[in-house]
C-alpha cells in the first residue's frame, strides 16, 4: 500500500453534475463492472419504478456486469432477466470468481457502507484494465440540506438523516487522501446534486433546502464523485 497524500489531487471542478447523467456518460460504450448493482433492500421498489441504476447503465455500457454481496437481491435481478451477475464480498475480492478486467469499475454509493474501504480499493485493482478507471460516488459529509435537517429535527443528536447501513461520511479531502493511500491518482472530482432519482421521493422542505444550498455553494451538494486510475507500482 502506498501511503500517499492529496497534494497531487485536482481541485473539485466547478458546477454540479447530475449523478445519473454523469455515470451514463462515463460508462457509454465501455465495459463496466458495477459494484452494489442490486441496491438491496430497495431492489424490487426500484425495479417497479424503473429507477434501478444497473438497468440504466445496461443501456449505455457496451458490456455490463454486476457484483453484489446480497443473494436475495441477485436472485431478484436474475428473475427479472438481468444477465452477468456475480456474488462477491467487496472487502474480500480475492475470493470473487470473476476473472477479467473492465474499462470502468463503478462503485456507486458503496464506500460509506464498508467497514474496511482500504481492502476494497486494494482488491478492486484486479478488475481494472491497464487504462481502466475507478469511479466512486458517495454521500458528501458537508451536505447542506442534511445539516439543516439535523439542525431542526435532530432530537438532541439522536435522529440523524442517514441511511441505516452507513458507517462513514466522506468529503473531498478524505476521499482523495484515502485513494492516494491505496495507490490511486484522482483525475477529476465533482459534486452531484440530489438528482431526479431522489427529488420526487423527498419532502418539499428537503427539495427547497437542496436547491438553496446547491446553488449558493455547490460543495455542499448531496454527494461527491471521484474518477481515478491505479498508479503503476503502487
Amino acid at each position: 500500500m502506498t501511503r500517499g497524500n492529496t497534494l497531487g489531487a485536482p481541485a473539485p471542478e466547478r458546477g454540479l453534475v447530475q449523478r445519473l447523467e454523469f455515470l451514463d456518460g462515463i460508462c457509454r460504450g465501455r465495459t463496466v463492472l458495477h459494484f452494489g448493482c442490486t441496491n438491496w433492500p430497495y431492489t424490487r421498489t426500484m425495479l417497479e419504478s424503473g429507477g434501478l441504476l444497473h438497468l440504466r447503465l445496461a443501456k449505455s455500457a457496451r458490456e455490463l456486469w454486476g457484483l453484489d454481496s446480497d443473494p436475495e437481491g441477485l436472485r431478484t435481478l436474475e428473475a427479472h432477466g438481468v444477465p452477468n451477475l456475480v456474488r462477491g464480498d467487496a472487502e474480500n475480492l480475492a475470493s470473487c470468481p470473476l476473472d477479467r478486467t473492465f474499462e470502468v469499475v463503478l462503485a456507486g454509493e458503496i464506500l460509506e457502507h464498508l467497514s474496511n474501504p482500504g481492502l476494497f480499493l486494494r482488491g478492486v485493482r484486479r478488475f481494472l484494465a491497464p487504462e481502466g478507471r475507478l469511479v466512486l460516488t458517495t454521500v458528501n459529509a458537508y451536505c447542506g440540506f442534511r445539516f439543516a435537517q439535523y439542525f431542526f429535527r435532530g432530537r438532541g443528536g439522536t435522529a440523524e438523516p442517514v441511511h441505516p447501513d452507513h458507517v462513514a461520511y466522506y468529503s473531498y479531502r478524505t476521499v482523495t487522501h484515502l485513494l492516494a493511500r491505496e495507490g490511486y491518482a484522482v483525475e477529476s472530482f465533482r459534486f452531484y446534486d440530489l438528482g431526479d432519482e431522489h427529488i420526487p421521493f423527498v419532502p418539499r422542505r428537503i427539495r427547497v433546502a437542496n436547491r438553496v444550498f446547491s446553488r449558493l455553494a455547490p460543495w455542499t451538494a448531496d454527494g461527491v464523485i471521484a474518477v481515478c486510475r491505479a498508479q503503476e507500482g503502487a
